[in-house]
């Protein structure tokens, strides 16, 4: 394989462990540059995002790299602006059947990029006709439609979460770009909460604050990704709360999503709290057995390719609550076939799939678990095995003992242990608490849905 082919199918599975919107921002316009000995480089277009690869992403790029080619021992980032153009070129150099493979394998299984568009930074693919409906997002999809028509006014803001790649992107981005078409007068834009972040940052450092709080003043539309990123950013919160104040009360669309409701993120402030409860929240669950079905075969129509009911039945059957990570082991069954020109048997099926498709109790242990929820709340694991008894602390302390007695079937006097040497009997309270309180609060519920995807994730 190429560098290229490398990298497009490292990014596929990288895609699968981030938020669109992340990827997007931190993925864009990079490359392998050389990969000899073990040593990969790769080509990044600014010192940002070199920035950022190396200390939140190198983790989770060294292992998508190791699953595709076993030799990697060593990952070096260097900035390189022109690095997509020598692609180009390169790829201009090679013969005309290679270059036509990548082409095919970029087109087949969705690696190709779409360009966003300059003025909106939306994504041209993201529209309501490869939306698919049905019960876990019809209130979000009905309440769009209802954005749409009524701009600023029926719905401001309008609020979506969920988990992880269940549509929530794909979602906010129709509305935009139905908007785009619909009103062109309209000036719409849509960037992540770490982008904004980032830019208010850069801002601050130029002393263009003022300006910064201008711009963003001009959009008769902001769309936001992934807000729950500005918790515990007091200054970004500031900026953000006068800025959210000036749209809305020029009647200007606010959209915002999530990975929990308002009152489930920790270290918001009340003020903008209560500013995102006050419009339309919806939330998107995870989508039943036949939608899965629906979505596989929509996509293999759209790879113009054929694939029995059994293959798609087994994918659906063991992926069930990320569509995101669907359609990757989806992908990687269709290149399995383009690169080897056959369909895969059972035995070959769950070989492909096997690290998309495993048992996550074994990949998992108490310190995964205690991370885990020790960064949903934004508390450090020292808190949790502490002697405090703060309200912000107890509960999530409880959790990781629900967590252990649920995931790792824990004995109560282990699970007292490793809390700070607690006695089994007060495992055996918060255990049962809890266990009673997720069967009647459905914010509970979504709590700990949104922390075992973290826990069983490459991100921790």
């Amino acid at each position: 394989m190429t560098n290229q082919e490398i990298w497009q199918i490292a990014l596929a599975e990288i895609e699968l462990s981030i938020s669109k919107a992340n990827f997007i921002t931190w993925f864009k316009n990079t490359n392998i540059l050389s990969n000899k000995d073990g040593k990969i480089v790769i080509g990044v277009p600014n010192g940002f995002t070199k920035e950022w690869l190396e200390n939140k992403y190198n983790k989770i790029i060294f292992s998508a790299l190791r699953n595709v080619i076993n030799a990697v021992k060593e990952i070096n980032y260097t900035i390189n602006s022109s690095a997509e153009e020598e692609v180009k070129n390169k790829q201009k150099e090679k013969p005309i059947k290679k270059r036509e493979r990548i082409i095919e394998i970029e087109d087949r299984l969705d690696f190709k990029q779409y360009k966003n568009d300059e003025k909106t930074n939306l994504n041209p693919k993201y529209t309501f006709d490869s939306f698919i409906v049905a019960s876990f997002n019809e209130l979000a999809y009905a309440a769009g439609q209802s954005v749409i028509k009524d701009i600023g006014k029926t719905y401001n803001p309008f609020f979506v979460y969920g988990g992880v790649g269940i549509g929530k992107t794909h979602l906010i981005q129709a509305i935009g770009n139905e908007i785009t078409k619909n009103y062109q007068d309209k000036n719409v834009t849509y960037l992540s909460s770490e982008k904004f972040a980032a830019d208010l940052i850069s801002s601050i450092s130029n002393g263009a604050v003022e300006k910064f709080k201008q711009e963003y003043r001009k959009f008769d539309v902001l769309i936001i990704d992934d807000i729950q990123f500005l918790a515990g950013k007091e200054k970004t919160q500031e900026i953000f709360f006068h800025i959210f104040n000036s749209l809305y009360e020029k009647n200007k669309q606010i959209i915002l999503t999530s990975d929990r409701a308002p009152k489930a993120i920790p270290t918001l402030e009340e003020r903008l709290r209560s500013r995102f409860e006050g419009g339309m929240i919806a939330d998107i669950g995870r989508p039943d057995f036949e939608t899965r079905l629906v979505i596989l075969k929509k996509k293999t129509q759209s790879l113009n390719i054929q694939l029995s009911d059994e293959i798609l039945g087994y994918i659906a059957s063991n992926i069930q609550k990320n569509i995101r990570e669907l359609e990757g082991a989806l992908n990687r069954v269709v290149a399995y076939i383009r690169l080897n020109n056959e369909i895969p048997n059972k035995k070959q099926l769950v070989k492909i799939l096997k690290t998309i498709i495993s048992n996550p109790q074994k990949r998992t242990n108490y310190k995964k678990i205690a991370e885990a929820v020790a960064g949903f709340y934004d508390i450090s694991v020292n808190d949790l095995i502490s002697r405090g008894r703060k309200k912000e602390i107890v509960k999530p302390r409880q959790i990781v003992m629900y967590l252990m007695r649920e995931e790792l079937k824990s004995s109560y006097p282990m699970i007292g242990s490793k809390l700070g040497g607690r006695d089994h009997t007060t495992a055996i309270y918060a255990c049962e608490k809890i266990g009673r309180e997720v069967q009647n609060d459905e914010s509970l519920e979504q709590e700990l849905g949104l922390i075992k995807e973290r826990l069983y994730s490459d991100a921790i």
